[in-house]
């Protein structure tokens, strides 16, 4: 008896279709990408003279391994901290800056464009508490910076900005980007974190 040859399976077309599966894959899957905490580091100066900050222009904020806040020296709860640093950014101490509305304490910081908040924490801080005091403080400007765009008249800053980034919106974007400019400049976010 003869022996019978398998049937061949025409594999010409399987590269196209595992092709076609591989393009299908790629352009319906959606790769998550972390989100951490928005920083923009400050630019490099080339400059040799080093700069002299006054000790009542920073606002020192330090967290220990037990999750507590020590700020300017004193024990302070959590939901105290952004008041706390509205006061300190917000005081115009020296009477240069004519939008503050703070007590203009002249042991407290001059204005918002020399105050500096200082946050040191130990590694044993839990990140939920980190993650809780920077939030705390990033809130602190937000909240001047949308009372500073209540006094332009533009609604909150926060909405500025959306309105910015929003193709569809009808406004001038140019005049929109230099009130937006001149609310980071009055209130320019200045948070240095210590090792």
């Amino acid at each position: 008896m003869a022996k019978r040859a398998a049937p061949e399976v025409n594999a010409g077309s399987m590269a196209d279709i595992a092709f076609l599966l591989l393009i299908f894959f790629l352009v319906t899957t959606t790769i998550e990408t972390d989100s951490g905490i928005n920083r923009k580091l400050p630019p490099i100066e080339e400059s040799d003279e080093d700069v002299i900050i006054k000790q009542k222009n920073i606002f020192t904020v330090l967290l220990n391994g037990k999750d507590q806040l020590l700020v300017e020296d004193e024990i302070m709860e959590l939901k105290d901290l952004r008041a706390a640093a509205i006061e300190f950014l917000d005081n115009g101490g020296d009477g240069s800056c004519n939008y503050c509305q703070g007590s203009r304490d002249p042991k407290s910081s001059d204005n918002p464009d020399k105050a500096i908040i200082s946050l040191k924490n130990e590694r044993e801080t839990s990140y939920k508490t980190y993650i809780a005091v920077q939030n705390e403080l990033v809130a602190a400007y937000n909240v001047l910076r949308d009372k500073r765009a209540a006094a332009i008249g533009e609604g909150s800053f926060t909405e500025m900005e959306a309105n910015y980034k929003d193709v569809n919106w009808p406004g001038n974007k140019e005049k929109l980007k230099e009130k937006i400019d001149q609310i980071k400049l009055d209130y320019p976010q200045k948070l240095s974190e210590v090792q």
